[in-house]
């Protein structure tokens, strides 16, 4: 299933929109104002939560966990390397690799594509669609995808 992420640009904090393929509004992520590190929680339109992405703070590398129903269900760890974006999602043992420069991304398991992550460009704020495979952890995928946006995002800022 395709899902598009669109960015509020005028907001405080984060917050992000995901629509469906006929345009329908499904979740919605807010971001925590005043904390430490990043923290994204995702929605659905009934304000009932599917996950919470948090930054852990002093790591060489950046590192996010996200958590379902109180418990931590991956952890997305960014390798060291000089072209190509890659980390690895440990929990569903999922690698992510990407193109930092052309914003293509595609999550892989051990012997199928999960889900491919590309950027729109020439948009007002940040937009991204995202293709899951079919019976695949959608909400993981998502989250991974806002991830991939928060290191972007710090890499930009530096």
């Amino acid at each position: 299933m395709k899902y598009y992420i669109k960015q509020k640009v005028f907001s405080f904090g984060d917050k992000f929109y995901i629509y469906d393929e006929s345009g329908n509004e499904i979740f919605y992520v807010q971001g925590e104002v005043f904390s430490f590190g990043k923290k994204l929680h995702l929605y659905d339109n009934e304000g009932t939560e599917h996950a919470f992405i948090s930054q852990k703070l002093f790591s060489f590398l950046p590192k996010y966990y996200i958590s379902k129903s109180g418990s931590v269900a991956a952890e997305v760890v960014k390798h060291f390397t000089f072209f190509k974006q890659e980390f690895s999602v440990i929990g569903p043992e999922w690698s992510v690799t990407g193109d930092f420069f052309e914003h293509e991304y595609f999550i892989y398991a051990a012997d199928h594509t999960v889900a491919s992550i590309s950027k729109e460009w020439f948009t007002w704020g940040d937009a991204y669609v995202i293709d899951v495979a079919a019976g695949e952890d959608d909400i993981t995928a998502i989250s991974v995808a806002l991830v991939i946006d928060a290191i972007q995002d710090q890499q930009n800022d530096n």
